[in-house]
C-alpha cells in the first residue's frame, strides 16, 4: 500500500497485468448480486408473470435496469483500477467503498422499487460520487482532475435523480431511475461533457489495456459462474425425476458452450488486440458495452434454465421463451460485436445461430419448456463446432482490432 504520494496512473511492468486481491475480493460480491437479480428476475416470470405477458415485461424491465446499475458500478470500478496504481491507498478506498456499495444494492434488489429503493440509490451514489470526488482530491495531474471534476458533476447530476426517484412510487422511479442511467452512460460514452468545462477524448485515454482485459474475463466468468449456481440450487429444490435432471444438465451444458464460444478465440486474446489498438481506450470502452450485452445475456440464460429444472414439462410461456432462447441469442449477438472488436470480422455461424434460435418461438410456445432448452443447448453446440472446426489446423489467428 502507498500513501506518501498522490495516485499516480497504473504501471506498465508484469505485475500489472493481473488484478489485485482486493478486486477479485470486490467480484466476490458480484456473485451474490447477480443471483439476487436472477431471483427477483424468476418470482416476476414464474410468479407474477405467469398471469399476464406484460406483467412479465414490466417486472423484467425493473430488473434490467437493477442489473445495468450494477454493471455500470462495476464498470466505473474495473476503469479506475485500470488507469491508476491500484496499490495507493485512496485507490483501495474507491474499491472497499464499491464493494460495500455493491453488497447494499445487492442485499435491495428483491425490494428495490417498494421499501429498499432509498438504500439502493443511496449505496449506488455514494460509490459513484465517492470514487470522482476521492480522484479529484488525489491525483497529481491537472488534465486528469479536469476529467474528474466532469465526472463528479455527471453524477451528482444523475445522483438527484437516483435519490429523487428512490421516495417517489413505483413508475416515476422508473423513469427517473432510467434517466440517471442514460446521463451516466453519454456522459461515459462521450467523454463527460459538462458546459463551460468542455470533454475529453475517449482515444486518448490512458488505460492497462491487459489488466482491464483481464477485469471483463473475469466479470463474465462470474456472471457464468451464477449460472451454475442458480441451476444447481434449483435442482436441490426440485422434486427430481428424469425431466429436471435432463434440465439441470442441459444447464451445466450451456454454461460450458457459454464459456467455450466466448474463449475461441477473441476471449483468450482481448488483452492483446486492447494494447495492439491505434486507440487502446476506445477499443476497451467499446468492449464495455459488448460485455454488458453478453453478461445480460448469460444472466438471462440462468434464469431460463432455472424455469426449465422447476416446470421442466406442462404448460409454457412466451415470457420463458424470452430468457430461455432469448439469452443466448443476445450473447451470441454480443459475442459477434466482440469478434469483431478483436478480429474486424464476424462469423457467419453467429448471426445464423440468433436466427436458429428465434425463428422457431411460435413452435416451442406449444411443447413442454425442457424441449426449447435442449434446442438451445443444440444451437449452441453448432456454433462451438463451427468454431473448433474453423480453427483446426490453422495457426492461431492475430487480433486486428479496427479500432
Amino acid at each position: 500500500m502507498r500513501v506518501d504520494e498522490p495516485a499516480t496512473l497504473r504501471s506498465d511492468d508484469g505485475d500489472g497485468d493481473r488484478a489485485t486481491f482486493l478486486e477479485l475480493f470486490f467480484d466476490l460480491v458480484y456473485v451474490f448480486a447477480l443471483t439476487r437479480i436472477s431471483a427477483r428476475a424468476f418470482e416476476d416470470l414464474a410468479l407474477e408473470g405467469g398471469k399476464t405477458t406484460w406483467s412479465a415485461v414490466t417486472g423484467g424491465g425493473k430488473t434490467l435496469l437493477l442489473l445495468i446499475a450494477l454493471w455500470m458500478l462495476w464498470q466505473g470500478t474495473a476503469w479506475t483500477t485500470s488507469r491508476y496504481d491500484p496499490y495507493h491507498l485512496w485507490l483501495q478506498v474507491i474499491v472497499i467503498t464499491a464493494l460495500v456499495s455493491a453488497m447494499v444494492m445487492g442485499v435491495a434488489i428483491p425490494r428495490a422499487f417498494t421499501g429498499s429503493g432509498l438504500a439502493f440509490a443511496v449505496a449506488y451514489v455514494v460509490a459513484n460520487v465517492g470514487r470522482s470526488a476521492i480522484l479529484l482530491l488525489v491525483l497529481r495531474r491537472i488534465q486528469y482532475r479536469r476529467l474528474k471534476l466532469r465526472m463528479l458533476i455527471t453524477y451528482v447530476v444523475s445522483g438527484v435523480l437516483w435519490l429523487a426517484g428512490a421516495v417517489l412510487p413505483t413508475n416515476p422511479r422508473v423513469v427517473l431511475w432510467s434517466a440517471a442511467l442514460v446521463v451516466e452512460y453519454l456522459g461515459n460514452r462521450f467523454g463527460w461533457p459538462v458546459p463551460g468545462l468542455g470533454r475529453s477524448t475517449i482515444s486518448r485515454w490512458d488505460i492497462h489495456g491487459k489488466h482491464l482485459a483481464e477485469r471483463y474475463q473475469q466479470f463474465y466468468l462470474v456472471a457464468i459462474g451464477e449460472t451454475i449456481l442458480v441451476s444447481g440450487l434449483t435442482f436441490t429444490r426440485s422434486p427430481g425425476g428424469w425431466q429436471s435432471i435432463v434440465a439441470f444438465s442441459a444447464a451445466l451444458a450451456t454454461s460450458v458452450l457459454l464459456w467455450r464460444i466466448y474463449v475461441q478465440r477473441a476471449g483468450q486474446i482481448l488483452g492483446e488486440a486492447v494494447t495492439g489498438a491505434e486507440h487502446p481506450a476506445t477499443i476497451g470502452r467499446s468492449a464495455a458495452d459488448t460485455h454488458m450485452v453478453m453478461v445480460i445475456g448469460v444472466v438471462a440464460t440462468a434464469i431460463g434454465y432455472e424455469l426449465a429444472v422447476e416446470h421442466p414439462s406442462g404448460h409454457n410461456e412466451l415470457a420463458w421463451l424470452a430468457v430461455v432462447l432469448g439469452g443466448p441469442a443476445l450473447f451470441l449477438a454480443g459475442r459477434a460485436r466482440f469478434e469483431y472488436e478483436v478480429f474486424g470480422r464476424v462469423s457467419p455461424s453467429r448471426l445464423v445461430a440468433i436466427v436458429a434460435l428465434l425463428l422457431p418461438v411460435p413452435l416451442l410456445v406449444r411443447v413442454p419448456l425442457l424441449v426449447a432448452a435442449g434446442y438451445a443447448v443444440v444451437v449452441l453446440a453448432a456454433v462451438a463446432v463451427a468454431d473448433v472446426r474453423r480453427a483446426w489446423g490453422r495457426p492461431p489467428e492475430a487480433a486486428a482490432p479496427p479500432f
